[in-house]
């Protein structure tokens, strides 16, 4: 179970404190999969990486009583100065992996040959989330965090990528943002909305769609 409770996150600015996620809370439990919409800048990542624990928000309290990934095809904690095999084998060892076994499976995942032996650093964002998707696979977690991982790679990654999660994994819980909202549609059963800090919760992913499309609307007039 994860559970989020009254948080607030607040970013300080030269104009003034901003704030992105404003007294959200909701439960998500094992299996669930919940698909959060909303336009860019609306905090979506902000609460996946609060959700992860890379951040912390400014206030209330997030509660995991399950393992959860980091946000997949992040690589932000990767080190840049190893090639992306020494990369793995920091992973495998940290979570008491079997790094040769896992190599295998990440050298063919990724279909990045030769350049999974040059340092992260010359690697592309397009390669970078390619591997990041990869190693994340190799560790089993209760919970998958997914930011827009359907903008990554070509269409067989896609199919790929969506074997892993919703074939071999279809029994974890998964918190899913993106722009792509047939993805949504089609892998969440749960339908929240974040506009302006707050979080709606709808009873299905059309009533959800029409309030995100009717948020986009009054973003464009306004601009």
């Amino acid at each position: 179970m994860i559970n989020v409770d009254h948080v607030h996150k607040v970013y300080p600015t030269r104009q003034g404190d901003r704030v992105v996620l404003d007294d959200i809370s909701f439960r998500l439990d094992r299996g669930e999969k919940l698909g959060i919409l909303g336009r860019n800048g609306a905090g979506k990542s902000t609460l996946i990486r609060l959700v992860s624990g890379a951040e912390r928000a400014t206030s209330g309290e997030i509660t995991r009583t399950m393992s959860v990934s980091w946000p997949l095809a992040f690589g932000g904690a990767f080190q840049n100065a190893l090639t992306g095999l020494d990369n793995v084998r920091f992973i495998s060892r940290i979570y008491n992996q079997d790094y040769r076994q896992n190599i295998d499976f990440v050298s063919e995942f990724t279909e990045l040959g030769i350049y999974l032996r040059e340092p992260l650093r010359s690697y592309s964002q397009g390669m970078r989330a390619r591997l990041a998707f990869a190693i994340s696979m190799i560790i089993e977690f209760d919970c998958y965090l997914i930011d827009e991982i359907s903008a990554v790679g070509d269409a067989k990654f896609h199919e790929k990528c969506a074997f892993e999660l919703f074939h071999k994994r279809g029994d974890r819980a998964m918190l899913i943002i993106s722009h792509d909202t047939e993805y949504v549609r089609n892998h969440c059963g749960k339908f929240a909305v974040l506009n302006e800090g707050k979080l709606a919760f709808y009873p299905n992913f059309d009533q959800a769609l029409e309030a995100h499309n009717h948020n986009l609307h009054l973003s464009a007039k306004v601009r």
